[in-house]
């Protein structure tokens, strides 16, 4: 009997990968932030970058010495953050090709982001919902990016070997997460440097990645 061509599905970041959200996202911390009369600078994006709410949150407070509580500043931030995508923000170079081309090929699909369900409902209309068959939220998890969770959730909720799947990121903490959960991963880094380790893939854009790519990390010749 033939075994099918891996990969068995494809699991997607969201933000800073499919959309390009990242700069919105800081823009919303950096407004919050400068309420409270601090600056925030470049310097601090690495530390925000790709981590769910509630350690960006916890990062953010300390640096201002915790006006207020973490439930009120993530709350704030994340209604902000839904002001903001009302307006729309770019697809990432390469997204949505990729994705028309796998779900083309009937690759099952998911989104699995750290972001919370209420920021995740907000950008699934501007990336296009029905290329998912399962999508994962932060608040689906008890245990958010880095940790594997996220990514072991959306494989058995398609029934599928993590091993067999392949995890697109942007992020270091994405990436960790991914390769935590036994998948092989293609990192896109643009805001911080993503280190090179067995079963991850650096390329600079999603434009070099398709079907084709993605099979080729299953090649045990390589």
């Amino acid at each position: 009997m033939l075994r099918p061509i891996p990969p068995a599905a494809v699991f997607f970041d969201m933000d800073g990968l499919l959309i390009d959200s990242e700069p919105t996202w800081f823009q919303a911390e950096k407004d919050m932030l400068a309420a409270y009369g601090f600056t925030l600078g470049p310097e601090h994006y690495p530390h925000v970058l790709g981590k769910p709410i509630e350690v960006s949150t916890a990062y953010l407070l300390e640096l201002t010495g915790h006006p207020v509580s973490a439930e009120q500043f993530a709350d704030g931030i994340e209604l902000a953050m839904v002001e903001r995508l009302r307006d729309g923000v770019p697809m990432m170079p390469g997204a949505k090709d990729l994705l028309v081309e796998l779900e083309a090929a009937g690759l099952p699909l998911a989104l699995v982001s750290a972001s919370s369900r209420r920021i995740v409902d907000a950008c699934l209309p501007l990336i296009g919902p029905d290329h998912f068959r399962v999508t994962v939220s932060g608040d689906d998890v008890e245990r958010s990016k880095p940790n594997p969770d996220p990514y072991l959730l959306a494989a058995r909720k398609l029934g599928v070997d993590p091993a067999q799947c392949v995890v697109l990121e942007d992020s270091p903490t994405g990436t960790a997460a991914g390769h935590a959960a036994g998948c092989r991963v293609i990192a896109v880094p643009h805001a911080a440097e993503v280190p090179a380790r067995e079963r991850v893939t650096i390329v600079d854009s999603l434009r070099r990645v398709n079907l084709a790519f993605l099979r080729g990390l299953f090649d045990e010749r390589r």
